[in-house]
């Protein structure tokens, strides 16, 4: 199969999310990163989602979590993190 040369914009639309997240795979991130330096319209989108995030982030990180609830979180992170080790 050949590899793409550069996306559309719903392409680039469609892993704007997990651009965001950096979850996409090296040439992924390329081709999303080409498209956004040429296209000003998802350039934009890209901008107002990646200021949303660091929004909700920083309200986030004002909010104080109950010790009880970040000890339960802390446990299952744990689990989760050995049960992806003994895959």
């Amino acid at each position: 199969m050949t590899r793409p040369s550069r996306y559309s914009c719903e392409e680039t639309f469609e892993r704007l999310d997990d651009y965001l997240d950096r979850s996409l795979n090296e040439e992924e991130l390329r081709l999303v990163r080409a498209h956004l330096d040429l296209c000003e319209v998802c350039a934009r989108e890209y901008r107002f989602e990646a200021s949303l995030i660091e929004q909700i982030r920083g309200k986030l990180r004002r909010i104080a979590m109950p010790e009880d609830l970040r000890a339960k979180v802390h446990e299952a992170l744990a689990r989760a993190a050995g049960e992806d080790r003994a895959r």
